[in-house]
């Protein structure tokens, strides 16, 4: 399997005459960013074979994973493979039943209680085995808006060959996100920058871009425009899948399934477009979004305009400049009408996502994190009479602040959060600067050279 760059894809060979420059998944995986600042993307997506499809409301989580790595993934065994699969997804992912059209399947199982967990726990063993492999070491730049930065941390804490620097915005994250990454330490390096998360995402950027800094380390990132973040959050659009089918009581060739995606970055949404690409048979994508509804408006109006991030009570998808809309755009050859047969886009305000939240645990008893509740407001948007699948991405106790008010109810911490509630913070307040950020990355790493 190999990868190309969304800024040079193998469409503009004819028409411009570039040469297509491919990668392996290895080095896709470890490098992060194409060198010209493009995402990377498969030259093509494997097809599952019909008897998997057919067969798979009756396929455990790791098989299913399994399946689809084999597709991208050639030169690692197997049994390898077997065995980071059944180590990084060891929690459940349960599908529950809202109400008769509505499903929420529960992502936030995991250690940080988020559906970060499905790519950074996959991707940090990945990016282990290589980097043990060949005696290498490894940066890792991430940027965050809540979720993935916590993620990321404690999917690579502890491995002695990755140092890990987390870009978080600063007062713009709940306190137990900010515990959850900036707490830990030792190859964790936490950095609060004054700034909004496309301000932390447009550093991240620069950084891996940047020549002479690559001279002297090796640099990759975490973020969903890695690919090897993507791929593993396929797996779980199946496997919802899987469950719709056995609670419907359906055969699969008589069940396409819709998703409904809160969405800020978008790497969520086009791992889904990916999972179709392999076969699952998915009627509609309803892209879900906050105040921040850049590709809800590129939907209406057939134009992308990138704006200043807006603060909301769903702050994981405060994004205003969705970096995996590259692939997106490059998944229908930039052709608006295309995507509008498969995706469409609702925002959500803030006050819809109180609304929201108020009347789903006052006609069931189920409390939902602000995101999720985006999710449940726009497929009721969408008026779609038919079976929903919404992603539910966080636990709600992540954002009690936000939450327990309108439930007028406290939320119970999980054991996840009860054992840092009371850490102190390890993080380093910095200027929205490229050059500090470098300065620090280099005093706290030291002019590595590369081996290979």
């Amino acid at each position: 399997m190999k990868f190309y760059s969304t800024n040079n894809p193998p469409s503009h060979k004819a028409t411009e005459g570039k040469k297509i420059h491919f990668v392996d998944f290895r080095t896709a995986l470890l490098q992060g960013l194409a060198l010209d600042g493009g995402l990377f993307m498969p030259e093509r997506f494997p097809k599952l074979n019909k008897k998997f499809l057919k067969d798979i409301s009756k396929k455990e989580f790791w098989k299913i994973a399994l399946e689809i790595s084999k597709g991208f993934i050639k030169d690692i065994p197997e049994r390898e493979l077997k065995k980071m699969l059944k180590d990084a997804f060891n929690f459940e992912v349960p599908l529950k039943k809202i109400n008769e059209n509505l499903y929420i399947l529960e992502l936030w199982h995991g250690p940080t209680l988020a559906f970060k967990d499905f790519g950074a726990r996959f991707m940090a063993r990945l990016m282990n085995y290589y980097l043990r492999r060949e005696k290498e070491k490894l940066n890792i730049i991430v940027a965050t808006s809540g979720d993935t930065g916590s993620a990321v941390a404690q999917g690579f804490y502890g491995l002695s060959n990755i140092k890990v620097f987390v870009l978080y915005p600063s007062k713009r994250i709940t306190a137990l996100q900010e515990k959850q990454m900036a707490t830990l330490g030792k190859n964790i390096v936490s950095l609060e920058v004054k700034g909004n998360f496309d301000d932390c995402q447009k550093l991240a950027k620069q950084i891996l871009a940047d020549k002479d800094l690559k001279e002297k380390i090796n640099l990759s990132s975490a973020n969903s425009i890695n690919f090897g973040r993507l791929l593993p959050q396929s797996f779980y659009y199946f496997y919802g899948y899987a469950q719709l089918l056995n609670k419907l009581k359906v055969k699969s060739e008589k069940l396409k399934v819709i998703y409904c995606v809160p969405s800020g970055n978008f790497g969520n949404l086009t791992a889904g477009l990916m999972a179709k690409q392999m076969g699952l048979p998915v009627k509609q994508f309803i892209a879900a979004t906050n105040a921040n509804d850049i590709v809800p408006q590129y939907l209406r109006t057939g134009k992308f305009v990138s704006r200043v991030s807006c603060k909301t009570i769903s702050n994981a998808m405060d994004v205003g400049n969705p970096s995996n809309f590259a692939r997106m755009l490059e998944m229908f050859h930039g052709d608006v009408k295309q995507m509008r047969r498969e995706i469409i886009g609702f925002g959500v305000s803030d006050k819809q996502t109180r609304e929201t939240i108020k009347n789903v645990y006052r006609k069931t008893g189920y409390i939902l994190d602000p995101h999720t509740a985006v999710g449940i407001a726009a497929a009721r948007k969408s008026n779609i009479l038919q079976p929903i699948i919404v992603l539910s991405t966080a636990h709600p106790a992540k954002f009690r602040e936000a939450v327990e008010p309108v439930i007028s109810k406290k939320i119970s911490l999980p054991p996840q959060l009860k054992k840092i509630i009371n850490k102190a913070k390890k993080a380093t307040l910095v200027e929205n600067n490229v050059e500090t950020v470098k300065r620090i990355i280099l005093e706290k790493y030291g002019h590595i050279k590369k081996t290979a």
